[in-house]
């Protein structure tokens, strides 16, 4: 008798990497909207009370949070050599601010944040991880 089993197919490691960068983003974009349940920041937000308190902190915040959200089709597109590295730069840079906030956020009313950070750190950790093992290829010597 024989039983059947469940296929595992081969995923790309540009799908991997694409798909891993999604799920950063979507800890990201819920981390901020829950955020807005912890008392007296709304009305921070109301009064100007807020981290991102000058036009260059919005904007810098702007463009460090638009980076994983490039590299979702940015890990599709380059080349494997550029998006390797890239992948290995962006993961390891957010880890590493994901792992800070995470530690600097510990209190009663911040753990869903520092649950989503070390959540995004996870996934972020594994985008090295794939990025690092990236498959090779042996290519003939052209003459």
């Amino acid at each position: 008798m024989t039983t059947k089993v469940l296929q595992e197919p081969s995923i790309n490691v540009k799908h991997k990497l694409s798909a891993l960068w999604a799920s950063v983003m979507f800890c990201y974009v819920y981390g901020d909207y829950f955020e807005l349940y912890v008392p007296d920041k709304v009305n921070g937000l109301l009064t100007g009370d807020t981290i991102l308190d000058t036009p260059a902190k919005l904007l810098t915040a702007s463009v460090v949070l638009a980076i994983p959200a490039l590299m979702i089709g940015l890990s599709l597109l380059l080349k494997a050599s550029i998006s390797r590295i890239v992948n290995i730069i962006f993961g390891t840079f957010f880890t590493l601010m994901m792992l800070l906030i995470a530690v600097t956020s510990i209190t009663p009313w911040y753990s869903f944040y520092v649950f989503l950070a070390v959540t995004e750190s996870i996934i972020t950790i594994f985008i090295v991880i794939y990025a690092w093992t990236w498959p090779r290829e042996d290519k003939a010597a052209t003459v």
